[in-house]
This record gives structure tokens, sequence and C-alpha cells, in this order.
């Protein structure tokens, strides 16, 4: 595709989360770098210019502006319950996708959640032993991680690969999309985030892969090789601090069972 050139800036570039043609909206800044914004007429998909800065970006994987990391990993575990007894799979395996360092997949196991870890930044911290290794899962979770990803249509693929179930949170962007300075969720300041979806996007991915999708229309969406009641998934995920201790109950927690797994593998 041709790319323009039009006051310093691409007029057009392919959008990566479809190959079709993003146009330019608005210009800013990424960790002090100018950069232009794009707008994918076909799919809705948002993306900032060329991400040169990403080494500058990930010298820390965990950035430090996020200080509500262990707050979403809590109400997480809730989520991830409440999506494994919609799809009736509360004993399935989970594989928790850009696991940092390892939070929610210790707390999904100590809840009695199969859970394993996967991520090509950051060191296990939590849950080491419990790296997938590519075992057959039955949900992969991708939480805050659509947003960060290079070359969406090579990653989204390999995720939808990676379990007939995603569940991925990621915050809807408006349309038309708002102006650089207007919305917190471009993340300037620490220049991991890079692309944007609304849900005219995940509408377009899920077509593509031949997934159902729901949403509920801000943050959190659900991909399904087959239909989900999205009354169902609604309904657990209002009880999901209710499902927690009660499948932990139902399943038994896996934190005396790791220990002893551990210490019989000699990696204690």
């Amino acid at each position: 595709m041709e790319v323009k050139e039009q006051a310093g800036a691409a007029e057009t570039l392919p959008c990566r989360c479809c190959g079709a043609e993003a146009s330019h909206f608005a210009r800013g800044q990424v960790l002090g770098h100018p950069t232009g914004y794009y707008r994918c007429a076909t799919c809705g998909y948002v993306q900032t210019g060329e991400p040169h800065w990403l080494d500058e970006a990930y010298r820390d994987p965990i950035n430090a502006e996020d200080t509500g990391i262990m707050a979403r990993n809590r109400d997480n575990v809730g989520r991830v319950v409440a999506t494994l007894w919609a799809i009736g799979k509360p004993r399935g395996l989970v594989l928790d996708e850009a696991g940092g360092y390892g939070v929610l997949v210790r707390m999904l196991r100590d809840a009695g959640i199969d859970a394993r870890w996967r991520d090509k930044y950051c060191d296990n911290l939590f849950a080491r032993g419990f790296d997938y290794r590519g075992e057959n899962a039955d949900l992969a979770t991708a939480f805050e991680v659509f947003e960060h990803l290079p070359s969406p249509q090579t990653e989204l693929a390999a995720l939808m690969d990676a379990a007939p179930n995603l569940l991925v949170s990621t915050d809807l962007i408006a349309s038309p999309p708002p102006a650089p300075a207007d919305w917190w969720y471009y993340g300037p300041e620490h220049g991991q985030h890079i692309g944007f979806y609304s849900l005219q996007t995940l509408e377009n991915v899920a077509r593509r892969f031949g997934r159902y999708l729901l949403s509920d229309g801000g943050s959190f969406h659900l991909f399904s090789s087959r239909p989900i009641s999205a009354a169902r998934w609604k309904w657990l995920m209002a009880i999901r601090k209710l499902l927690v201790p009660a499948t932990q109950y139902h399943l038994g927690t896996r934190t005396w069972r790791d220990h002893l797994a551990i210490k019989g593998s000699g990696k204690d």
C-alpha cells in the first residue's frame, strides 16, 4: 500500500489489525516522540504511527503508573471463574497470556483453577513451576494485552489458536476517536499502548477467526468457538465474588498441592 506524506506525517498507513487503509486523524507525542494517530474505516482500529519507541517503553515491563495491578488481578480471578462456568468448563485449563509476574495465575490456583503462565517480557515470580508448555487450554486470558500488540494480525491468530475461548480486557475507544489529550487510555507517558479497539474492531476480529463475541460494552470481551448465553455470562459476572469461594470449596484449593509438587520437583 502506498504511504502518502502530509504535514510531516503519513496521511495513510496499513491498518495493523486488518491490513486495510488507516487514515491520519491526529498528532501527539509518545514518550516524547512525535507520532500520528490513524483510524481504519474498515475495522475501526486506531493505531499510533510506527512504534519505534517500544524498547524504551519495555525497559520496565510493568509500568510504574499501574497502581491498580493488584486490585485488577483480584477482580479478574472472579471474571475467569465466572467465564469458566459460562463455557461449562470449571475444571478446565486456563492459559494467562502476558501473565506478568504470575500474580493472577497464583490467585487462580489458590481458588482451585488449573491456570498456567506465559509472558515473553516478564519473569514468573509468583507462579513458578506452572509455566504454559503447549497444553490444550480450555480458556485463554489476555488482560490488558490487546492494546500492546505491535502486530495484531499475527498475534491475535496465535491467541485464537491457544484455546477455543479467549477472555480479554481492553477499554473500547469511542467513534469518532478522541484526541490524544482527551483519553487517558492512550497512555503516552509509558508508551506501551499502541493500538485501540472499538466494538466494530472486535466484531471484525470475531468474524475473521470464526468466533462468537460477547462484550460488556466497556472493558471485558469474550471470544468463543460456540455460542454462549449472554444473559448467563452477565449473571455469572454479576455474582463472581460469590463464585470464587464456592468454586474453591467445590474444586479444592491448589495451594498446598502446588507446594508439594514444587517441593517434590526440587525447584524450591
